[in-house]
């Protein structure tokens, strides 16, 4: 027996002519406008100019319901958009809101706002201790060539992949990025003194310098992407007001607690993975952090390490 699934699992249910409750909410609103226009208009406006006035209201109506804009509806969309241009563009990094200039001072734009990362801090067994009192844990996971296995090997891999996501027993987020790959120092690596020419055969010296030139000519004429695939697991705090310790000791034993839960998930899913023919990892701190570098500035060098909690930290002064 197969059942078909939709890819949209969080589509929201038909109520009434293949209509949600959202559309036939915004159609019940346009309705009901427009047939106040024309009761209360009717007698002192003529009807020509009613249905001038109110075929765009309808109209309207109808396409806020039912157009969508990148897979989105479109009155979601315009909520959407109207708070993208009222946040503001810029953003620092301070504790508190951002001073104002003084009275003298001539600015031009708004001030920007504080920056607020999701993450306050980095433990050192690689578990991620959110702003809102959560943990999280990253798992860095590969890719298959899904393509070129034989029908039965897809079936077997889709499966296998849908017993993972229904052993889930908490929410999960999947990042996939593309990013862009630069193939010539690969290329100059193989064409260097110490690899190409130092092979003991012409012929494997010619073959590396072939390869290398394949590289530098694909890596010239097409724009090559990389796919990193990493999986987020959290744990949200749970209620301990019965505890009879202090706050601050409650809220870094429930830390502890979430993260040895994160951890052991993110653990359990290398090893299902692992059958599936994927190659996983659980990110320690140090790649966590170069996690997050890259995906707030791509391309940019990763911030400098911080010290550990037992490491000695020195300074030094130029003479």
């Amino acid at each position: 027996m197969s059942v078909k699934i939709p890819a949209d699992v969080d589509q929201p249910d038909k109520i009434l002519y293949g209509l949600t409750a959202r559309q036939l909410a915004i159609l019940g609103g346009t309705a009901a406008v427009v047939l106040w226009v024309l009761l209360t208009f009717q007698a002192v406006v003529p009807f020509p100019v009613l249905v001038a006035v109110v075929i765009p209201v309808a109209a309207g109506g109808i396409v806020l319901a039912v157009a969508r804009r990148d897979g989105m509806s479109l009155d979601r969309y315009l909520v959407t958009a109207l708070t993208h241009l009222r946040t503001p563009r810029t953003r620092v990094t301070t504790q508190g809101p951002v001073q104002a200039p003084p009275s003298w001072c001539r600015m031009r734009g708004r001030l920007p706002a504080p920056l607020r990362l999701p993450v306050r801090a980095v433990r050192q067994d690689g578990a991620m201790e959110l702003a809102g009192g959560g943990v999280a844990g990253i798992v860095r996971a590969g890719t298959v060539a899904f393509g070129l296995r034989t029908p039965g090997e897809q079936a077997s891999l889709v499966a296998g992949f849908g017993r993972w996501l229904n052993s889930l027993d908490t929410p999960v987020q999947i990042l996939v990025q593309a990013r862009p790959v630069d193939l010539t120092g690969l290329a100059d690596h193989i064409t260097a003194q110490a690899q190409a020419p130092a092979l003991p055969d012409p012929a494997l010296e010619q073959a590396a310098g072939e390869h290398a030139a394949f590289l530098y000519e694909i890596g010239s004429a097409h724009g090559l992407l990389v796919r990193h695939v990493l999986i987020v697991f959290t744990n949200t705090p749970t209620s301990s007001a019965s505890s009879p310790w202090g706050k601050g000791r409650r809220q870094r034993i429930g830390r502890d607690a979430g993260a040895e839960v994160v951890l052991r998930r993110a653990a359990e899913a290398v090893q299902s993975l692992a059958t599936l023919g994927v190659a996983a990892e659980v990110l320690d701190s140090g790649s966590c952090v170069a996690a997050l570098a890259e995906s707030l500035s791509p391309g940019e060098p990763r911030p400098v390490d911080n010290a550990a909690p037992d490491e000695l930290i020195t300074a030094g002064r130029k003479s």
